[in-house]
């Protein structure tokens, strides 16, 4: 009984009562409202997993990392104060995944509404037709009410028909046009051919020496039956319009073989226009290629593109035409190819008439 006393006697405000109590009690467990714990996600500072002595000497100091309080958690009164841890760097792979979960979540497709006030989906046939090349859109409507025009297998038998060229399949007479892709041809007419397509006279005509008939093709301008020379051939509607317009103002050149002697001012008059019965035609350049006694071979360009022009203007001045050859259309020339031959243009030349054009 005597000892029991003895020892409350000698602490009687408890545990770590003493004065240096407190120094005591750093040794321990920090309390709970003096743990710290770092961003990391680690153990708690201070005290290294309660083990005794944690907050004396370098042991505290080291304890004392991390801890944002004034007093570093178990270092007691001299505890160093530990620098200030940021949280640490996201990782790459991390930040990926945030990138792509912004991107899904920003790139979603456009939801599709039903159309109620804006336009309906797809072009007018008859739109579709005439940018393809087979007329104004007034000869295609006539080509829709001639039961001629197919599509996807259907013959069409009504006006206003909306279609996608990118998904249909369109044909006239049998042919699918081309809507999408492009085909340019040069050929060489020989003399006795029809400047068409098809003709139903059963005569030689420029169908027959195209070889690709799965896509539709238009000739560019015309060419006299008897005229041999130079002659385009493509399904490019616009770039076509254009060639054969007046208001583009597209060259041609020809040679003619006529019968001399011929006066030095014949160019110049043809230079200046010589009346005709549709009006005056003039030539943009003329020269003499070569003469052999009375035979002459003269050079003609021009930009316009009447019936029987250039036969016309020569005889007009006194020289009927013998033979004449288109030897260049815009930028594009005959060169050495041979007659009744057809070839496929390179793309520097289709980039050089549509450069001619403007397209």
């Amino acid at each position: 009984m005597r000892s029991s006393g003895r020892n409350s006697n000698r602490n009687p405000r408890g545990a770590g009562g003493s004065r240096d109590g407190g120094q005591r009690r750093s040794s321990g467990r920090p309390r709970p409202e003096e743990r710290r714990y770092p961003a990391s996600g680690g153990k708690p500072a201070g005290g290294q997993q309660g083990k005794p002595g944690g907050g004396r000497g370098a042991q505290g100091a080291q304890g004392a990392k991390g801890a944002k309080g004034p007093k570093a958690a178990g270092g007691g009164k001299g505890g160093a104060k530990g620098p200030k841890r940021t949280a640490p760097a996201r990782s790459r792979e991390y930040d990926a995944q945030i990138e792509e979960r912004n991107r899904a979540r920003h790139d979603k497709p456009a939801l599709r509404l039903p159309k109620t006030f804006d336009e309906p989906e797809g072009e007018r046939l008859q739109k579709v037709l005439a940018r393809a090349g087979l007329g104004s859109r007034r000869a295609c409507e006539e080509l829709v009410d001639q039961a001629r025009v197919e599509v996807n297998g259907r013959i069409v038998l009504e006006q206003g028909l909306r279609v996608d060229p990118g998904k249909d399949e369109i044909k006239v007479d049998g042919l699918t046009i081309a809507t999408q892709s492009y085909l340019f041809f040069a050929l060489n007419k020989p003399a006795g051919v029809v400047s068409s397509m098809e003709d139903p006279e059963g005569r030689q005509c420029l169908g027959d020496y195209v070889q690709n008939r799965e896509t539709r093709l238009f000739h560019v301008g015309r060419l006299d039956t008897e005229t041999e020379g130079l002659i385009l051939l493509t399904n490019h509607g616009e770039l076509a319009h254009r060639l054969t317009h007046p208001r583009y103002g597209v060259r041609k050149t020809y040679l003619a073989a006529i019968q001399g002697p011929i006066p030095r001012d014949l160019g110049k008059r043809l230079k200046d226009g010589v009346k005709l019965d549709d009006g005056y035609a003039r030539a943009d350049h003329f020269r003499v290629v070569e003469n052999t006694g009375k035979n002459y071979l003269v050079e003609v360009s021009l930009h316009e593109g009447r019936k029987h022009i250039v036969r016309r203007m020569l005889a007009e001045a006194g020289f009927p035409v013998d033979k004449l050859v288109r030897t260049k259309f815009g930028p594009i020339a005959l060169g050495d190819q041979r007659s009744g031959w057809l070839r496929r243009m390179t793309n520097t030349e289709v980039g050089m008439l549509m450069n001619e054009v403007g397209l």
